[in-house]
């Protein structure tokens, strides 16, 4: 009787430290794949038309996306006195750029008059979009590895 005692007591020792051991595991695994909030503001918006449509890129080589197809999430937000702001969350740490679109019309999707924008464009780090300097994922791009915010100027042609 003594013995499956001692027997039983060992069993229930033994899987109680398996059990610590993987919800420490799993707590590490928690700190170690963290997930970043990214806020992106525009202001300077010409007019309180429609919507500003923003889009969050995670890849090289995706920018330009004339038809938003490469992009990895997207969201529209209202314009309030010239202005727009939203959050992308739960990012995990790497490299992002944004694309900001002044969709006056609502239609999602970039209009265009003779060759250029009709309406509001925009990327991160860009101050001026032009034939020498063309919007890339490379230049437009920065590290996201904590909670961030960055502002877009809106580029009107």
């Amino acid at each position: 009787m003594i013995y499956k005692k001692s027997l039983l007591l060992m069993i229930l020792a033994t899987s109680s430290m398996f059990a610590q051991a993987d919800t420490s595991k799993s707590t590490a695994s928690q700190k170690t794949s963290s997930n970043y909030n990214l806020t992106v503001k525009v202001a300077q918006l010409r007019n309180s038309k429609g919507v500003v449509q923003f889009a969050l890129y995670n890849k090289d080589g995706t920018i330009p996306d004339k038809k938003y197809s490469k992009m990895f999430k997207k969201q529209r937000a209202k314009i309030v006195n010239g202005a727009s702001v939203v959050t992308f969350t739960h990012l995990p740490k790497g490299r992002y750029a944004v694309n900001i679109l002044h969709d006056e019309n609502n239609n999602g999707k970039i209009d265009k008059g003779f060759m250029l924008p009709t309406e509001g464009i925009g990327f991160t780090n860009y101050k001026s979009i032009g034939l020498r300097n063309r919007p890339n994922f490379s230049k437009a791009s920065f590290k996201v590895n904590a909670n961030t915010t960055k502002q877009v100027k809106v580029i009107y042609f």
